[in-house]
């Protein structure tokens, strides 16, 4: 079987400006996505709609799906 990466967005709303720990309940997690282009293009687009929540943000993350959890996602 061939390697296949996608895509994820992941995020939410954090308790501080330090994007350290997540507030409960505000997790998101979109995707996924088969290039990072169109991940990007999705995170761009989400971004817009919470750009005035100064402590929301959202990461692409690669996923490698098979490779053990913690090593599959990379920022």
């Amino acid at each position: 079987m061939t390697e296949q990466t996608i895509w994820v967005l992941w995020g939410g709303v954090f308790t501080h400006t330090d994007f350290q720990t997540l507030e409960p309940g505000t997790e998101e997690l979109h995707g996924p996505f088969h290039t990072e282009a169109e991940a990007t293009r999705a995170w761009q687009e989400l971004m817009r709609r919470k750009i005035d929540i100064a402590t929301h943000r959202l990461f692409v993350m690669r996923a490698v799906p098979g490779e053990r959890q913690g090593a599959s996602l990379a920022a």
